[in-house]
């Protein structure tokens, strides 16, 4: 009979023999299974008797990106895309309260364009630092993303505000 505590630790099914744990933290996990070669893989026995030349060359396509980002990566990337979310709707706002004073300074044909391009910018620079930065470390990743963040202010609604 198990004590109380034991149950407490316990869970109904723990020992069924087809559950699945995790490894150990001290144990590797099991290594990938690597891409079959093309190559090999021909209807042709002359193509299929030569050697691909790379048999000796480990599959490196996944790289050393078993795990993923961690908790803290995720909120922070979660938080900087709110600020760009902000920073789009702040340049929405901008543009058109500067839409009446523009007219005396620039053509319309010219502030529209521009207007446009200012407001898909924090997208798109999220989006392509996000996708540049994928091979690299997770802290020029962030130092992209925290550059975009000082660049890209919306200085029209910064400046005059909403104007309420």
């Amino acid at each position: 009979m198990t004590t109380r505590d034991d149950d407490a630790l316990s869970w109904a099914g723990d020992d069924d023999p087809t559950l699945v744990s995790a490894p150990p933290a001290d144990e590797p996990a099991a290594p990938r299974r690597s891409n079959t070669d093309v190559s090999a893989i021909t209807t042709t026995p002359a193509a299929a008797s030569v050697p691909s030349g790379n048999a000796s060359e480990p599959d490196d396509t996944h790289g050393d990106r078993a795990a993923g980002m961690s908790s803290a990566a995720l909120v922070s990337l979660g938080v900087l895309g709110g600020i760009y979310l902000l920073y789009t709707i702040g340049w929405i706002v901008g543009g058109l309260r500067m839409n009446g004073v523009v007219g005396f300074l620039v053509a319309p044909s010219s502030f529209v364009p521009a207007a446009i391009v200012a407001v898909l910018a924090p997208a798109i620079w999220f989006g392509v630092a996000f996708l540049l930065t994928r091979e690299r470390p997770s802290w020029q990743r962030f130092a992209w993303l925290a550059a975009g963040v000082v660049l890209l202010v919306p200085w029209p609604f910064v400046m005059i505000g909403t104007g309420l």
